[in-house]
């Protein structure tokens, strides 16, 4: 019997994956990319199966992504969500996974405001489950869309410095990110207000900028992070205006970083807040080819699963 290149029956986060097994889910993306560039888009690797994508929180990119790549390996997709089910009328987790277990789901594909709910549902089901973001925890196939896009356009993560810029705090994206890069090789900064860094970043192994301009100095790479006012209890910083005269990314403070820096967002995209129109829709931006990178990793990692699946 053939080994499975990942070795897992869920993925739940960043944290726990081997560099091998980061590997070869980028290289399947790889593969993925080239189907979804075909006038045939269609796979069998999930023929006959289901997938339920069962969100808590609303994401329309996240969302729309796993459905398309369950659609285009052969699954039969039902979106669940949560906004308009039983869970608002008090039903709890622990009974949503056992109803939904009952109806012998092959892949759940979840997203929760509560960090760790993913890693519970796991525990109470018989299928695979993909952490679609948890919290403020881990987003673990948003850090793997962001390592392919660079890889493709760079040729390597190993060496690169790239400057992961904003809301560090509330942002589960630049965790699983750090972890992710770090373990490829990449030398990762955290540049933001000290109000938007969490308490021992430092512990993380990277290096932190509370001064925009120097925290983006010789930066190969930019990763804006959305500021998420949802998320924040209290006053974080003073006032949007300002927040974009020091935090925000416009032409003149990514002439700091190094030539021909490639720029990234994980979007939604706040304009005028985080980022300037002028770099997001400007030569140097990667935010679209991020949307289709996207795909083609959670194509990659429902496709690793599916060897995991019973009768896989």
């Amino acid at each position: 019997m053939a080994i499975p290149i990942y070795p897992h029956r869920h993925l739940l986060g960043i944290e726990g994956l081997t560099v091998q097994d980061m590997e070869a889910l980028l290289d399947l993306a790889d593969q993925a990319v080239e189907v979804s560039r075909q006038v045939e888009k269609k796979k069998t690797t999930l023929r006959g199966r289901t997938q339920i994508n069962l969100f808590f929180e609303p994401s329309t990119r996240t969302q729309s992504s796993f459905e398309i790549a369950g659609k285009r390996l052969g699954a039969d997709v039902m979106n669940m969500s949560v906004a308009s089910s039983s869970v608002k009328k008090g039903e709890t987790l622990i009974d949503t996974a056992a109803t939904l277990n009952a109806m012998r789901p092959d892949i759940i594909v979840v997203r929760h405001h509560a960090a760790g709910a993913v890693h519970l549902l796991a525990r109470k089901v018989d299928c695979s489950v993909v952490n679609a973001g948890d919290g403020a925890h881990e987003h673990p196939t948003q850090a793997l869309l962001d390592a392919l896009t660079i890889r493709r356009n760079r040729g390597r993560i190993q060496g690169l410095t790239v400057a992961i810029c904003g809301d560090i705090l509330h942002s589960r994206v630049a965790r699983s990110n750090i972890i992710l890069l770090q373990a490829l090789g990449a030398r990762v900064r955290a540049v933001g207000p000290s109000t938007l860094m969490p308490a021992g970043i430092d512990r993380f192994g990277v290096e932190v900028f509370t001064d925009m301009r120097k925290g983006l100095a010789g930066a190969d790479i930019v990763m804006m992070l959305r500021l998420q006012r949802e998320r924040m209890n209290g006053s974080f910083v003073p006032s949007v205006k300002e927040y974009f005269r020091y935090y925000g990314l416009d032409a003149e403070k990514l002439a700091l970083a190094a030539p021909g820096c490639l720029v990234m967002h994980p979007g939604p995209m706040n304009r005028g807040v985080e980022i300037s129109s002028e770099v997001a829709d400007g030569a140097q931006s990667l935010i679209r080819e991020q949307v289709e990178m996207g795909v083609a990793v959670r194509m990659a990692i429902l496709e690793a699963l599916a060897g995991h699946l019973p009768n896989g």
